[in-house]
């Protein structure tokens, strides 16, 4: 088994990635959606944990060898950032959503060298939107950011044409696709949902398949 498909599987174990094309939730666009992630739930899990963090260590490691900072961001991603710069023995810090109103007014927190070489870890990828403010806000500061490892990463051609239009390299230690394969295989669904969530993350404003599902 890949890393990518014990990560999918501690995933569905723990409940941090729920499928559910019969039941689909609805996001916050009033998209309805056969998927939802809270990879914090990954924090209370120790052995799935461990799997997870030593992932984006070896995946920093093996891909951003140059890396000297960890940036996680806020707030899911700062947990992560910090065990992975625990393993690393690298420093880290996080960037905030916006600047503090009071204090030092940071957006930055932790220390953050002119010109390092930043690695940001994410949570999750989904249009690219949050984790690209996060790279921009780095490269303001003086930052040499070599890209992101995220733990998720749902796959879309909104997010790939938007990370790649903001120059920005993304590794994720597991996707969409393999969580739906691990899924199948596992029995958490069923073979004949797998066209429909496919569907669903080629065009997620497209709802037609979700009359397909039986």
């Amino acid at each position: 088994m890949s890393v990518s498909e014990k990560v999918a599987e501690g995933l569905l174990s723990i409940g941090a990635v729920f499928l559910r094309p019969k039941d689909p939730f609805t996001w916050a666009s009033g998209i309805k959606s056969p998927i939802y992630c809270d990879n914090r739930l990954i924090l209370t899990a120790p052995e799935v944990r461990d799997v997870v963090e030593q992932a984006i260590a070896d995946t920093v490691m093996s891909e951003y060898p140059e890396c000297e900072v960890l940036m996680g961001t806020s707030t899911a991603g700062i947990a992560h950032a910090a065990i992975a710069g625990h393993l690393l023995h690298m420093p880290m810090g996080y960037v905030r959503s916006g600047n503090k109103d009071h204090g030092r007014q940071n957006r930055i927190e932790g220390r953050l060298p002119e010109n390092a070489k930043v690695v940001v870890v994410e949570d999750l990828i989904s249009t690219g939107g949050s984790a690209i403010e996060v790279v921009n806000a780095l490269r303001e500061a003086g930052a040499d950011v070599l890209g992101i490892v995220s733990i998720f990463t749902y796959g879309m051609q909104k997010g790939l044409d938007r990370l790649k239009e903001a120059d920005v390299k993304n590794i994720s230690i597991t996707n969409f696709d393999t969580v739906i394969d691990v899924a199948v295989k596992t029995g958490y669904i069923e073979e004949n949902d797998r066209d429909a969530l496919l569907r669903f993350r080629s065009n997620p404003s497209d709802e037609s398949w979700i009359g397909e599902v039986k």
